[in-house]
């Protein structure tokens, strides 16, 4: 009896314990949040790491681009500076040597515009508004691959999950058709090998279903890297309504073509780099020309030295001797000017305006011979110019095979779709047949087996078909400019 007891103790607890783990799955299962296509699109432009490396490529882009307007400005620069001076120093205002401790400020500005460059400020200005709109353009193709990476995984989510509840429904109904044949074998209707058959089955549809979920958590993950969110994140898409009704496509693949070479933004950016490196080209073929450009300075100084009374010549002269003349005795004068005090001191202001001096001056540069560095970078120009047209060679090229590949598979899904649609109505109307005559004796269990898995096998192939047909149709319509919606 204690035995017994305890035997029941234990399964109610265990029972209880399974009873609680389960209701805790279903309340986490339905916390997940489930994620429409738009919010998996924005999260993965806000944490793509490209988009955010295209977005600095605009900023630096716009950075040169105001730097080079600037550059039609004129420079201005201005400074100062104070010294200490110890011993013989020159009187600036006398300029005269005196033997005495000093101070002295200096102050100086100048400007200078360029007139002339060979239009090489023009050409860098138009070089660089170009390269704003290829960095912006640059940043649309970004933004479009993580787009189409995003509704890429996000449909293998959808047509995984499709897979994965076919999968379910046949592991279900070959274990509702298993109790039925146990059933029969213990009324000695069937034979043991019918049921060891039917076990076979069952174990095979529970790996059909084991790899369908695995193929399934793949494409979350796969889904969850493309929006840089960790594995461990619970998700779950929204399934919308897609229907595959219509199986026509409206244009050719060359008018596609046509239309995506004016929307697509690497068409755009490959153009416009080819226009920014004919201005660079221009730009650096200037530095043939000669430059002109005009130029002002200012500059004024003080000196303690002078800080005394300020002096200014009367107009009177005195005479001093300064030796005689050889032969004649002849008194030999000098002249030195007589002053006369018009102020008790000369400090700094007074200084720096009769100090002040100015200077405005053309200056002209004729390039004569540098190394053949403007040479080399004229070449170097050109050579960049013809890759760039290269590119958009390649670019256009890539697009266009990208489309007429995309535009084969969709008729081709279209194709297929069509054909699986009535195969599964088929194998549908064969296999209820055929469940009945199984049921009533009339049917092999292989025959059985062959008809339920044709089954399982068309379904399989007309969902694949289906989203194949409608991911193709959808980037058929984003080469056309049309935004992707599910």
């Amino acid at each position: 009896m204690r035995k017994t007891l305890l035997l029941i103790c234990t399964l109610l607890t265990g029972f209880g314990a399974m009873a609680q783990e389960v209701k805790a799955q279903e309340v986490k299962t339905e916390d997940i949040k489930k994620w429409t296509l738009q919010e998996c699109v924005n999260v993965a432009l806000e944490n793509n790491l490209r988009v955010k490396r295209s977005i600095y490529g605009v900023q630096n882009a716009e950075s040169f681009y105001t730097q080079s307007k600037a550059a039609f400005l004129p420079t201005v620069n201005v400074g100062a500076s104070y010294g200490e001076n110890f011993g013989r120093a020159l009187n600036p205002v006398t300029n005269l040597f005196v033997n005495r401790n000093s101070n002295a400020i200096n102050v100086q500005g100048s400007a200078s515009l360029l007139l002339f460059n060979g239009l090489r400020l023009q050409n860098s200005f138009r070089q660089t508004q170009k390269d704003v709109l290829a960095s912006n353009a640059d940043l649309n193709k970004a933004k479009n691959d993580v787009i189409l990476n995003v509704v890429t995984y996000y449909i293998n989510v959808i047509f995984n999950q499709e897979l994965f509840e076919n999968a379910k429904y046949q592991l279900n109904s070959s274990e509702q058709q298993l109790e039925r044949i146990k059933k029969q074998v213990a009324a000695g209707a069937l034979s043991i090998s019918n049921q060891l058959n039917q076990e076979a089955q069952v174990a095979t549809n529970e790996v059909n279903l084991i790899n369908q979920e695995n193929a399934l958590n793949l494409s979350l993950l796969q889904l969850k890297q493309s929006l840089q969110l960790p594995a461990s994140t619970p998700m779950e898409v929204e399934v919308p309504e897609l229907q595959a009704e219509d199986l026509i496509l409206a244009q050719t693949a060359e008018e596609i073509y046509q239309i995506a070479l004016s929307t697509m933004p690497e068409i755009k950016s490959a153009i416009l780099k080819v226009q920014s490196a004919e201005f660079a080209l221009k730009s650096n073929k200037g530095r043939y020309y000669p430059s002109l450009s005009l130029n002002a300075s200012a500059q004024s100084n003080y000196s303690s030295v002078s800080d005394g009374p300020r002096s200014q010549a009367d107009g009177t002269f005195t005479n001093t001797p300064i030796g005689f003349v050889d032969g004649t005795g002849q008194v030999v004068y000098t002249q030195t000017p007589n002053t006369v005090q018009v102020a008790n001191s000369y400090g700094r202001v007074d200084q720096l305006q009769d100090n002040l001096f100015k200077n405005i001056s053309l200056q002209l540069n004729i390039p004569v011979f540098n190394g053949l560095q403007t040479r080399m970078n004229v070449q170097r120009s050109a050579i960049n110019k013809e890759l760039a047209d290269i590119t958009v060679k390649e670019t256009e090229n890539t697009l266009r095979q990208s489309i007429e590949t995309a535009y084969n598979d969709a008729t081709a899904a279209a194709k297929t779709y069509s054909s699986s649609n009535k195969q599964v109505n088929a194998q549908q109307e064969a296999y209820r047949m055929n469940k009945q005559r199984f049921e009533l004796g009339g049917l092999s269990f292989v025959e059985y087996q062959v008809s339920e898995n044709d089954l399982f096998r068309a379904k399989s192939d007309l969902t694949r078909a289906k989203y194949n047909f409608i991911f193709k149709k959808k980037v058929l319509d984003f080469y056309q400019g049309k935004q992707i919606e599910l």
